[in-house]
């Protein structure tokens, strides 16, 4: 929840043409609502792409102050969904984002579906079974096309905007164990290896080459360090 929507559109065109000129990854931003169609219109003929933060699975109807995967559609490309905040403080289930994530498909949206494990978990060794769990239950029902489709992001909770961070071989390892594989056993070799899995918490233009560098982290998924012009240096980095 962070800038107004005249501060969204005033900050991609400061970066807009210097993340233009990086070749070889997708980047993409994710405003708030109010800020979607603005931010695109600034953004329009770049190779920047437009995601929203959430959304949710009724197409229409009387859900007051929700915005419906048919609302997006046309105004962005890509939609986060099941965040560790949203989880957090809003009650969200994996039950809702196995829900969410079926209907940003069906409105032609890439779902950016985040899965993670508190500290808690973490310290007591439930990661694995943790995570493992929540990509399961993400994409329970799925068919192995419309998985491809999603991207999934592993984002620790403990390493969101605490400056703490999982090293890029803790994050490898956990990636590897806690979705890749899980993805093999749901889908196949060949569609786990399509689905593109970022990591998120903690990103910094100082680790990102270090973990884009891993074999199973194809992308990183950036809170605070992508609200400062700096956000450049990191995609700069990520090119590896």
């Amino acid at each position: 929840m962070n800038k107004t929507a005249d501060a969204a559109v005033e900050f991609v065109r400061e970066i807009a043409a210097d993340l233009n000129a990086i070749n070889g990854i997708d980047i993409a931003v994710c405003p708030p609502f109010i800020a979607i169609p603005a931010v695109a219109r600034a953004l329009a003929g770049t190779r920047v792409r437009v995601g929203a933060q959430n959304m949710y699975y009724e197409t229409s109807g009387a859900y007051t102050g929700e915005i419906s995967p048919a609302m997006l559609q046309g105004l962005c490309q890509y939609v986060i969904l099941g965040h560790s905040e949203r989880r957090a403080y809003f009650g969200e289930t994996d039950e809702g984002v196995n829900k969410k994530i079926s209907a940003a498909l069906a409105h032609g949206l890439t779902p950016i579906v985040c899965v993670g494990e508190s500290l808690a978990q973490n310290q007591a060794g439930q990661t694995q079974s943790f995570v493992s769990g929540q990509v399961r239950a993400a994409f329970a029902g799925f068919s192995p096309a419309a998985a491809a489709e999603c991207v999934i992001a592993y984002e620790p909770i403990w390493a969101i905007g605490t400056g703490l961070s999982a090293s890029a071989q803790q994050a490898e390892d956990i990636i590897r164990a806690s979705v890749r594989d899980v993805l093999i056993d749901m889908f196949g070799e060949a569609t786990a290896q399509a689905i593109r899995i970022q990591y998120g918490g903690s990103v910094t233009a100082d680790n990102i080459s270090d973990f884009m560098r891993q074999p199973d982290i194809d992308g990183a998924l950036v809170g605070g360090a992508s609200l400062k012009t700096s956000f450049v240096n990191l995609v700069r980095g990520a090119v590896v």
